[in-house]
This record gives C-alpha cells, structure tokens and sequence, in this order.
C-alpha cells in the first residue's frame, strides 16, 4: 500500500507540470467518460499472481476496463489461464499443462512475481469468465489456437460481447481456420507495422471484416508507420496500443512514463495517434493519468 501511495504521489507530481488536454466532451457538451480503454496485461501481475483470479479481482477493484489473459488447455481438455508453455515458471507444478487433467491441475498453486507459492489455484477459463461477468471486458492474448473451445465457454457464460480474441495472423488464415465462429464473437487483428506486407494484411481485414480494433505493434516510429496508424484510423476501427516496453510503442512506453518521468511523450503520444485502448503494465499509474486528463472516470 506504501508503495502505491508513493507511486501515485509521484505520477501526480509528474503531471502537474504538464498542461492538461481539452476535455474531451460529447455531442451535449458533457464530459466523456472512458475515452480511453485501460487494459492491463496479465491483470493486476505486480500484486497477485499473473492470469490468476485476484489478479483480476485488482483490476476491476481499480476501475481497469479490460485485462489480458491467455489460454492453455488440459489433458481432458479444459482451457484454463496459463501464458507459458509450461507450467515451470508461474507454478509449483513442471511439465506442460496437457500432460495433466483438470484435477491434477488443481493441485498445483500459482506462483507470485517473487517466485514463491502463494495460496492461488490456476483458474479456468470458464471460472475467469463468470468472475469478469457484467464487470470488466477480457483480452485473450495467447490462445487462438483454442479460438472455437473459448467461443463454447463464452456462449456457455454469456460473455460473449465482453472477450476479444487476437492473432497476427493474416485474414486468408483466420478466415480457414476459425471462419464459422469468427464473426461471432469480437476479433482483432494484430499488425507489426515494421514488417514487410503490413499495410497488405490492414486492407484484407478492412475489406473482408471491418474489425472493430487492430493491434498495432512498432518497434521503431517513421512517416510509413504514421501514415498505416493513421489509416487505420480512418477506416472507423479503433487502436489498440501496447506501452508495455519499447520494442511494441517506438519507445512511448510505460516506463518512460513513469521511470524517465516523460508521461506526455509516452501515454499522450500514443492518445495523440489515436489510440482508444492502451495496454499497461502500470494500471493504477496510468488511470490516474487519465483521470487527471478528464479522460477516464
């Protein structure tokens, strides 16, 4: 708790110098609430153990709008919330989670960011979805491959409305795997601006399925890579933004916010690009940001 306070204190510090955006208003001349989406990766990871229910439970404590998951599946194939391949580094199990059932799964306790068993069990996914039901959108980052087992949960959970599914995949490939379920739930498509052939993998998603966010991803920042931010833009999709580390934002991440104490050139560069949702691994910090801006409630 100290240390949050001294956090906050000095994000608050930080931003006093800077002067304030416009409010951002609606057609009656009220305030907008939310302009901003703050999505925060693997949940609330700094304070619960990474993709675990507290985690999670953090996050819509502090008014986050979305978190990020991602899916693994068991022997008897439950999906449940694991980001790596094994189940090594976030649990007190080994080997990967498909060589155990459900049941031996629930055996294991997840690990915190310290490297020590804590008292949190690996949660479902259907077990994630009721929890964040009615309360908070989900982002699920590793886990295409499962794309049809997760629209069975989320159609079993009602939540199918609150879950984004990803892959940087090109339209041709989503559209021949997962075609019958692809426009039934939300997808984004996810873009290294950087690479060879992006603005060709842009175009196929605008003309074929309009999405309704694109992951834009950027090591370095150029006039190309403007120009496809921008038309993504125009198309009416909104951008998604990471600010994690600089490799996925041309340097406009949150440490620079927080760190190098630059939040403008950070969180209000990527806002200034258009982003409506920004991916964090600094939640608590980064809604105070908008909060203070008037673009968050």
């Amino acid at each position: 708790m100290k240390k949050y306070f001294i956090n906050t204190l000095l994000l608050l510090f930080l931003i006093a110098g800077c002067s304030p955006k416009p409010e951002v208003k609606n057609n009656d001349n009220t305030v907008a609430e939310n302009k901003i989406i703050v999505v925060s990766h693997r949940a609330d990871w700094r304070n619960a153990p990474e993709n675990s229910l507290q985690a999670i439970k953090n996050c819509i404590a502090m008014g986050v709008d979305m978190v990020e998951v991602d899916l693994n599946k068991t022997k008897d194939g439950h999906l449940i919330l694991m980001h790596d391949r094994t189940l090594n580094r976030t649990t007190t199990g080994k080997g990967k989670p498909e060589e155990y059932t459900l049941e031996e799964i629930k055996q294991f306790y997840l690990k915190g960011g310290h490297g020590q068993k804590t008292r949190h069990k690996i949660p479902t996914f259907e077990e994630t979805m009721e929890l964040c039901k009615g309360k908070i959108m989900v982002n699920i980052d590793k886990g295409y491959e499962y794309f049809k087992d997760a629209y069975e949960i989320l159609e079993k959970t009602g939540t199918v409305d609150q879950c984004i599914m990803k892959s940087d995949h090109p339209y041709e490939k989503v559209v021949e795997e997962n075609g019958e379920v692809l426009k039934k739930m939300v997808f984004m498509p996810v873009v290294h601006l950087n690479k060879e052939g992006a603005e060709k993998i842009i175009d196929d998603y605008i003309k074929y399925l309009k999405p309704k966010a694109f992951e834009l991803v950027f090591k370095e920042e150029n006039p190309d890579v403007l120009r496809l931010i921008k038309k993504v833009k125009d198309s009416g999709s909104k951008i998604f933004i990471n600010t994690l580390w600089p490799d996925l934002c041309a340097g406009h991440d949150d440490d620079r916010a927080i760190e190098l104490g630059e939040p403008e050139e950070s969180w209000g560069w990527v806002i200034e690009q258009g982003a409506t949702y920004i991916q964090t691994d600094r939640p608590a910090l980064l809604l105070e940001y908008l909060r203070f801006n008037r673009l968050h409630r």
